[in-house]
């Protein structure tokens, strides 16, 4: 069930056989995201549970669910835009259904990331699937 836009992200790192260029590639996603506004970085916005600081805000447009986010840390704000590309713009009763973990271990992300990387990700899945119950 996962976005057009996430499952480009699959067949990129298809094309990558070496961790440091999928790294890289993450990283530049980061890159190229817009920043949070810096009023919306707010304890409500912030993601507990993660190293590094990281803030998602929400949005539903139509019923359709929407996050921006940031980090302090590159290839956090990386895995951000990795979630953009599998949540962003499904309609908010699917959000809960998607299976993360399955979707995201197609990328090697769950084998690749450190332990304190991996729980901020979880962390990160958790808020927003919380904020599609809420919307």
């Amino acid at each position: 069930m996962a976005q057009p836009a996430f499952e480009e992200v699959v067949e990129d790192f298809e094309f990558l056989e070496d961790w440091e260029d999928r790294y890289r590639m993450v990283i530049e996603m980061g890159r190229d995201m817009d920043p949070l506004d810096d009023a919306l970085k707010v304890p409500a916005t912030k993601v507990e549970g993660c190293a590094s600081q990281v803030w998602l805000h929400p949005r539903v447009e139509s019923g359709r669910f929407h996050f921006e986010g940031d980090s302090d840390a590159m290839i956090v704000r990386g895995l951000i835009a990795v979630l953009r590309r599998l949540y962003d713009g499904l309609k908010v009763e699917e959000v809960e259904s998607v299976d993360a973990r399955a979707e995201l271990g197609r990328l090697g992300l769950n084998d690749h990331l450190s332990a304190q990387r991996s729980n901020g990700l979880r962390a990160m899945v958790e808020r927003i699937r919380g904020y599609s119950k809420v919307s």
